[in-house]
């Protein structure tokens, strides 16, 4: 330990006599030392101080990034593609992906331990409640077998009535619906006979629901008996058969108390004539029916401003049990400041309107006789099957073989039949020396000395007589002489007269009368219709007055 001591002393003192030169190599020197080696030329030997856990940690992390950094495991694979270096990274890249698949999480369910011990049978007795499809062991519907305290029945108890609701089809019988809903033939028959001596079967409407209450069988297999039925025949009307005591089946009528006040409904005419009155509540088949009606009559885009007030009135029922059915236009009106403008009210039974003064709703035009095209006009023209120039004293539409023919404006019926070149013809006399004829018809639907009225069909097209193929060729006369019938636009109007025009005069201001909003109030209830009946049980205990 001297020595050593000695050393490092010579060594300092030396260093500070000595030049920069020596002492860098005296520091090399001290540095091998420091490393464990001996000096052969003096025979002295340095010890090292040990170094910490820490140092030698930090020593092999450089040392590590340093070949870590010298490997470049994971290069750009936009660089280079194709090269040796790029192949390399492309195989880290896939490795890494191996790994991450071989790691993925498993999202089956888990399964836990069931609250009770369950063994073979169970689970079969489980099975046969489960729905599942059959091709994964379905059991659904398997009962479980019956034990030996089950008594068997000798048969299964029936209910004792069946309520069920029968509707009739559009041409269905009435019988057979009623078979239809498990009523016994010779029920069925007795019931659509009493049902018709109170009111025709054909006037019974589609879609009337039939309550049908069916009986005990008398015995097994044979048809359940009717014990009751009850069906709404007319809107007024209820019918009700029950069987008696005898066994015997009965009719009762139950009349129904209805209102006919009629509906009015008023309101501004506003940017949509059909939206306000639609929005004032008028049903929709009034609605059109109203702006036809007036359409007719007036112009409605000049001659109805958004300020003036619409008045319609339908007929309408309100029955007692509370169902409420609307009907056809009865009043169409233009109110303008208060004052009527247009008054038309439907009067006769032809149902037209007619004006206050008793003047009947202007019809302006001519109707198309058929939906089709024209395909020759009046004039000259080279004859298809004859092959020459002559005169088309009419007009060709185009349609196809029994399309329905329509009168162009109302007339009578002055021939139907055959007509030579024309085939079968009608022709129609309008008045005011002017008539119109209808060729080439496939059938006929009028006959002569009809009325008939505009849009009316009075045939079908065809193509009999001198015709190439079905088209309808349509001449309009002025005396006998035929004319352009593009040249014509009918006005037809009636007049009532005399005691005719008072009678109408005094129902237009019955109906005027009705206030609007009326018949949308419910029905006060008699006395007989609040009445509530008394049941069995309350016939017993009612103390029985002694006079």
């Amino acid at each position: 330990m001297e020595q050593a001591r000695d050393v490092h002393s010579n060594d300092a003192q030396g260093a500070d006599g000595e030049s920069a030169a020596s002492a860098s190599a005296s520091a090399n020197n001290s540095g091998q030392l420091a490393e464990g080696q001996s000096n052969p030329g003096e025979g002295t030997m340095v010890l090292q101080r040990a170094e910490s856990w820490k140092d030698r940690y930090a020593q092999w992390r450089d040392n590590t990034s340093e070949q870590l950094n010298t490997l470049d495991l994971a290069p750009s694979l936009a660089e280079n593609i194709g090269s040796g270096r790029w192949f390399r990274g492309l195989g880290t890249m896939l490795a890494l992906g191996a790994v991450a698949i071989a790691f993925w999480p498993n999202f089956s369910a888990l399964e836990a331990k069931p609250a009770m011990t369950t063994d073979a049978g169970v689970r079969d007795e489980f099975r046969s409640h489960m729905i599942m499809p059959l091709a994964l062991g379905g059991d659904s519907g398997r009962q479980m077998s019956a034990g030996v305290q089950v008594i068997p029945l000798e048969s299964a108890p029936e209910r004792p009535q069946i309520e069920l609701v029968a509707t009739l089809a559009k041409g269905d019988g009435f019988s057979s619906m009623l078979r239809r809903a498990g009523v016994g033939s010779a029920d069925a028959e007795k019931v659509a006979e009493l049902v018709s001596g109170a009111v025709p079967l054909d006037e019974v409407e589609p879609g009337t629901r039939v309550d049908v209450v069916l009986g005990r069988r008398a015995e097994a297999g044979a048809p359940r008996p009717l014990d009751a039925l009850k069906i709404r025949a007319k809107f007024d009307l209820e019918l009700q058969v029950e069987r008696g005591d005898s066994g015997n089946l009965s009719l009762r009528r139950n009349p129904i108390r209805v209102d006919e006040t009629p509906l009015r409904i008023r309101g501004t005419v506003g940017q949509s004539l059909y939206r306000s009155a639609r929005a004032a509540g008028a049903p929709a088949s009034a609605v059109q029916a109203y702006i036809k009606a007036i359409d007719n009559q007036i112009d409605m885009n000049r001659e109805i401003a958004s300020s003036d007030e619409f008045d319609m009135i339908v007929s309408y029922r309100r029955a007692a049990t509370g169902e409420r059915q609307a009907g056809q236009l009865l009043y169409a009106g233009i109110d303008r400041g208060g004052e009527p403008k247009t008054q038309l009210m439907r009067w006769g039974k032809q149902g037209r309107f007619y004006e206050a003064s008793g003047v009947g709703e202007q019809r302006n035009g001519l109707v198309a006789p058929v939906p089709g095209r024209i395909t020759s006009r009046f004039g000259m023209r080279r004859h298809p099957i004859l092959g020459y120039r002559r005169m088309h004293s009419g007009m060709d539409f185009r349609a196809r073989h029994g399309t329905p023919i329509v009168a162009v404006t109302d007339g009578r019926v002055t021939s139907a039949g055959r007509a030579g070149g024309c085939g079968n013809a009608v022709r129609l006399s309008h008045g005011n020396n002017l008539s119109t004829r209808y060729c080439h018809m496939s059938r006929m639907a009028v006959r002569r000395g009809q009325n008939v009225r505009r849009g009316q069909v009075i045939g079908y097209v065809g193509s009999t007589g001198l015709s190439t193929g079905p088209h309808l060729h349509y001449e309009m006369y002025r005396g006998s002489r035929a004319i352009n019938p593009a040249s014509v636009n009918f006005v037809t109007r009636a007049q009532l007269q005399g005691r005719e025009l008072i009678e109408f005069r005094s129902a237009l201001n019955r109906i005027k009368s009705v206030e609007p909003g009326k018949a949308l109030e419910d029905l006060v209830p008699t006395r007989k219709e609040t009445e509530v009946p008394l049941r069995e049980i309350e016939k017993i205990d009612t103390a029985r007055k002694i006079s």
